[in-house]
C-alpha cells in the first residue's frame, strides 16, 4: 500500500515502469488479500478447505488469478527493462505509458480469465474423479493447465531479458573501453541488474516451486486425502506462505530499494505539513 500510494501520488513517478511497478503492488494486494480470505475460511471451517466446498471456489479463484497477474506483471517489467536498454540508442521505437498500460490490461484480462475460468465450471464439485487433494474442488488438470505453461514463462522469460541487458551492457562497456572512454557507469549497472536478476530468480525459485512441486504431487497421487492428513496440508500452507513472502519481497527488490522512493516519502509528508501551514494562512 505504501507502495502505491507514493508512486500514485508524485507525478514525476509516472513513468511506463512505474506503471508497471504499480501494478505488481495492486497484484501482491489482492494475493495477499485472497489468501488472507482462505486463510480465515480455514480458521472457521478447517474442513472446507481440506475437503473442498463450493465457498472454497471464489477465494481460490481470486488467488489463482492474483498469482498470475503477479507472474504476468514480473514478465512484463523484465521485457520492458530490456527494451528500455535496448533500444536506448536507437530512436524508432520506445517504451511509451500507453505501452504499459496496454500491458497492464491485457495482464489483468488474461490472469482473470484463466483465473475465472473454474467459476465458469472447471471444477470437480459434482464428482470426486480428477479431484485436487490439495485444492479441492479444483480439477487436477486445470492446475496443471495452468501451473506449467505460467511456471515455465516465469522463468525462462526473466532469464532471457536479463542476461540480454547483461550481455548489451557489457558489451557497451567494452566498446568504450576501446575507444578509451570512461565505463564506471556501465560497469555499476551491470553489477546492479546482476544482483537484481539474482534476487529475482532466487525468490521465484524460494516461492513458486514448492507450489509447482504440489501440483505434481497431484497429479501422481493416488492416496484417499484422510490418509495424507495433516501433513501434506501443512505443506499446503507452507507453499502458501512462501507466495506471501514473494508479495512481500516484490516490493523491497522492485521498488524499495529505489533511491527515489525514501526521499519522496518524505517529500510527501511535507508536502502535508506545508499545504497544512497554507490553509492557516
Amino acid at each position: 500500500c505504501t507502495v502505491i500510494f507514493t508512486r500514485m501520488a508524485t507525478k514525476d513517478l509516472h513513468k511506463p515502469i512505474s506503471i508497471l511497478f504499480c501494478n505488481l503492488a495492486f497484484s501482491d494486494l489482492f494475493t495477499s488479500f485472497s489468501g488472507f480470505w482462505i486463510s480465515m475460511l480455514f480458521i472457521t471451517n478447517p474442513d472446507i478447505t481440506i475437503f473442498g466446498s463450493k465457498d472454497m471456489l471464489a477465494p481460490y479463484a481470486l488467488y489463482t488469478m492474483s498469482i498470475l497477474s503477479t507472474i504476468y506483471n514480473l514478465v512484463s517489467i523484465g521485457i520492458e527493462r530490456y527494451l528500455a536498454v535496448a533500444e536506448s540508442m536507437r530512436t524508432r521505437f520506445r517504451v511509451a505509458r500507453n505501452h504499459s498500460i496496454a500491458a497492464v490490461l491485457i495482464n489483468w484480462i488474461l490472469a482473470s480469465f484463466l483465473g475465472c475460468l473454474p467459476l465458469m465450471g472447471w471444477n470437480c464439485l459434482d464428482t470426486e474423479k480428477n479431484l485436487s487433494v490439495l485444492y479441492s474442488p479444483f480439477c487436477v488438470d486445470y492446475l496443471i493447465f495452468i501451473a506449467i505453461p505460467n511456471i515455465v514463462v516465469a522463468f525462462i522469460v526473466p532469464l532471457f531479458t536479463y542476461l540480454r541487458i547483461i550481455i548489451i551492457l557489457r558489451k557497451r562497456k567494452l566498446r568504450m573501453k576501446a575507444c578509451g572512454q570512461a565505463t564506471g557507469t556501465y560497469k555499476s549497472a551491470e553489477i546492479q541488474v546482476a544482483r537484481t536478476s539474482i534476487f529475482i530468480w532466487l525468490l521465484t525459485l524460494i516461492s513458486y516451486v514448492p507450489f509447482f512441486a504440489g501440483v505434481i504431487f497431484d497429479a501422481t497421487n493416488h492416496q484417499c486425502p484422510v490418509d495424507l492428513y495433516p501433513g501434506i496440508y501443512i505443506f499446503r500452507n507452507c507453499t502458501a506462505v512462501l507466495v506471501t513472502m514473494n508479495c512481500l519481497g516484490n516490493p523491497i527488490i522492485y521498488t524499495l530499494k529505489a533511491k527515489t522512493l525514501g526521499p519522496k516519502l518524505k517529500a510527501l509528508k511535507c508536502l502535508s505539513t506545508n499545504r497544512v501551514r497554507a490553509c492557516t494562512i
